[in-house]
């Protein structure tokens, strides 16, 4: 991992907007390759998803839509204590989503002027599970459990054909689809996925969505930025990142793994320390080279930690720690101090945080309650992560009889007047006129 130095450094946010590290392809960048992608299954439907299944997953003739025998009898194969833990995971998740649905207020103006405050779901979303390096059932429940616990009323999910599974997605996302009674299922992958769930596609009886949620790899954000507006999206979900805060008081055992735990996933993973102790920071480094070479996907791991992306960031104190973490916007980030709550304060801008050296980012990524599905490449500092909130949208029901709208009229007519919006005002005045005679 490469170090920057940042002491010594009077750095505004605009400079640590620059200086923090980023993975070398962008979704400003991605975009561009995803658009033609995007387009053509807008066009062509189900043939374009079908070179696009030939050509990125190599897979062809298979179903586009999941029998749904083929669903439920993927159980037959799940480990016992595989389905125990996903069946633990749905759970806890159920109880930490609960939390993040509001309940419904009503506001009294004035006698017989009343706001009521309700929060809706949307009608139909679509998840979708990546399935490249790595099988995601975790994320298949992070995504339904949430929108099952807004009360969404159609569920639609999208994972990749699998080659070795005869074109069907990952045995694992359907044992998840399974549990969480997900019954239409469809193997379609990538950007492909993000916009089919955005169009349609008829031939398949694939209707299309409000909402697209679910993470991927940089060319899935992408794609979800190019629907974006035609259909809601949770965040731009791209290759995950870990930053650390820690001090000399941490483990560098906890730390070293921690980023290599997230390095795993990609080779585009940003795994990044930021400390005030510069032997702290060798030691991390130390336990780093040590045990990444015996993790299991250790060519993975080491390219991701040598990326531009991966490094260690040396500050004056934990202050400036916090500024550069504010400033990178962090998809995960541990704090691992003297002073972990001291250090929370100062912090605005995560997706999810995870406090104490007894709290990894492993946690949250399956058994904390806590969801998954998180903003990331910076996004974080104006999006939030997936909940239950994601499906949710506030509406306003307003209720006024006669009286209070009596009571209303002359300041609204002056209102209406001095925005030049005179039938504004006669909509009022009209309900009064026979009164008036």
């Amino acid at each position: 991992m490469r170090t920057i130095d940042l002491r010594g450094r009077e750095l505004s946010r605009s400079d640590l907007l620059q200086l923090v590290p980023r993975a070398a392809l962008s979704a400003d960048v991605a975009v561009e390759r995803v658009r033609p992608l995007v387009a053509a299954v807008a066009e062509h439907g189900e043939a374009a998803l079908r070179d696009q299944a030939r050509d990125f997953d190599g897979v062809t003739g298979h179903a586009l839509r999941v029998p749904a025998e083929a669903i439920t009898s993927s159980l037959d194969a799940c480990p016992v204590d595989v389905r125990e833990a996903l069946t633990e995971l749905i759970t806890r998740l159920r109880l930490g989503s609960a939390a993040q649905v509001p309940a419904a207020q009503e506001t009294r103006i004035g006698d017989g002027a009343v706001i009521r405050q309700r929060w809706q779901p949307v009608s139909r979303v679509g998840l979708y599970a990546p399935g490249g390096k790595a099988a995601y059932p975790s994320s298949v429940i992070m995504n339904a459990v949430s929108a099952q616990t807004a009360g969404v009323p159609s569920l639609a999910l999208a994972s990749p054909a699998q080659r070795d599974h005869a074109g069907l997605p990952h045995p694992a996302v359907l044992w998840a689809a399974a549990l969480c009674g997900i019954e239409e299922v469809y193997a379609i992958g990538g950007a492909g996925a993000i916009a089919a769930f955005a169009h349609g596609v008829p031939e398949i009886g694939l209707e299309p969505v409000d909402v697209v949620t679910g993470p991927g790899n940089v060319f899935v954000a992408a794609a979800k930025r190019v629907v974006s507006g035609l259909v809601g999206i949770d965040s731009e979900a791209g290759t995950t990142e870990i930053l650390v805060i820690a001090d000399e008081s941490a483990d560098p055992r906890f730390v070293a793994a921690d980023l290599i735990s997230q390095a795993e996933h990609d080779e585009a993973a940003a795994s990044v320390l930021v400390t005030d102790s510069m032997e702290f920071a060798a030691r991390v480094q130390a336990e780093v080279a040590a045990r990444a070479p015996r993790t299991a996907h250790a060519d993975r791991v080491a390219t991701a930690l040598a990326g531009p992306q991966s490094a260690v960031i040396l500050v004056d104190s934990l202050a400036d720690a916090v500024r550069v973490s504010n400033a990178y916007g962090p998809e995960h980030l541990e704090i691992q101090t003297r002073d972990d709550e001291g250090v929370l304060a100062g912090i605005a801008d995560a997706g999810a945080i995870f406090v104490g050296g007894f709290t990894p980012v492993s946690l949250g990524d399956y058994l904390a309650g806590s969801n998954h599905v998180l903003p990331t490449g910076g996004t974080a500092r104006f999006a939030s992560g997936l909940g239950a909130h994601t499906f949710l949208r506030p509406q306003q029901i307003v209720s006024y009889d006669r009286a209070a709208l009596a009571r209303a009229e002359a300041p609204l007519l002056a209102l209406a007047g001095a925005e030049g919006l005179p039938a504004h005002g006669e909509a009022v005045s009209t309900r009064f006129e026979e009164e008036t005679a």
